[in-house]
């Protein structure tokens, strides 16, 4: 009899744990969604602020991301899964959705940067509003790779 495993049958676990979440695709993108999520919230909050609405949501989309990102992240090093092929799925609608809310406030806070040109401090803050546009459309594309590239290991 042969030992090896059945064509399409794979010996990897469909879904890591531990370190291991680090060196697979597309679960090695959650660490940088988190650092340039961070980014934008941090960026965001340097500023003046001057539109509470616009900005408020980029605010909320970046911290309750990060949020949900950090605790997914954790329940993969600590192997809460237990190798289920429903977290894949999990994973796949929270970051296909999590990408389209990210859009909503990249393209919110680039109007924001807009707008902040006309700032009296000007300088300061569009530079502080253009960085975190731009991370916030980096992370939009982070989480767009992981969304889909869940199916294309």
């Amino acid at each position: 009899m042969d030992s090896t495993c059945p064509p399409g049958a794979s010996t990897q676990p469909s879904v890591p744990s531990g370190p291991a979440v680090f060196k697979t695709i597309p679960y090695a993108f959650i660490l940088p969604e988190i650092l340039c999520g961070t980014w934008v919230w941090i960026l965001v909050a340097a500023t003046s602020v001057s539109l509470p609405l616009l900005q408020g949501w980029v605010m909320y989309v970046s911290l309750s991301s990060w949020l949900i990102s950090l605790l997914l992240l954790l329940s993969y090093l600590f192997g809460f899964h237990k190798n289920s092929e429903n977290w894949k799925v999990l994973d796949s609608l929270y970051h296909g959705a999590t990408a389209i809310l990210y859009m909503s406030a990249a393209v919110l806070q680039a109007n924001a940067t807009i707008t902040s040109e006309f700032h009296p401090r000007s300088p300061l803050y569009y530079q502080l509003n253009s960085a975190a546009s731009f991370f916030a459309f980096l992370t939009t594309f982070l989480y767009i790779l992981h969304a889909f590239s869940i199916y294309y290991r």
